[in-house]
């Protein structure tokens, strides 16, 4: 008799399960590695963009009170995290007390996640903020 319920508890059934089951995941386990590095590197990104939004904040807010050529620039590099080296603060022209002080910060956000930061390559980001002069 074939087919009935003795069937399903052959070893040579089990073991050709457990194989298929084995290929499956090889196949699929650098897909999903993959997929999750990606997922990591995106947020890291992200990441960068909310700090680089913050540190524009803040150096406009330094810009704004302090009229010293490097307050900006001293500023964004204390708001969090984020490679100096990368970190670049234009000031726009400063004028009298109750003006406009315009302030645009850029940032090389670095791709170095295993696998797939090399394959994305480095993303350039800018964020600017503008704040009344105090001072």
């Amino acid at each position: 008799m074939t087919g009935g319920p003795a069937a399903a508890t052959d070893p040579e059934q089990k073991d050709a399960a457990s194989g298929q089951a084995t290929v499956e995941l090889a196949l699929l386990l650098p897909v999903m590695l993959m997929l999750v590095l990606a997922v990591l590197q995106v947020g890291l990104v992200a990441r960068d963009q909310v700090l680089l939004a913050n540190a524009a904040r803040e150096a406009a807010r330094a810009a704004a009170v302090d009229s010293r050529a490097g307050a900006a620039l001293d500023a964004a590099l204390r708001s969090g995290p984020l490679d100096p080296a990368e970190l670049h603060v234009d000031v726009g022209p400063r004028g009298r007390v109750g003006s406009v002080v315009r302030v645009v910060v850029r940032y090389r956000s670095v791709t170095d996640a295993p696998l797939v930061g090399p394959l994305v390559g480095d993303v350039e980001m800018e964020a600017d903020a503008s704040m009344r002069i105090e001072q």
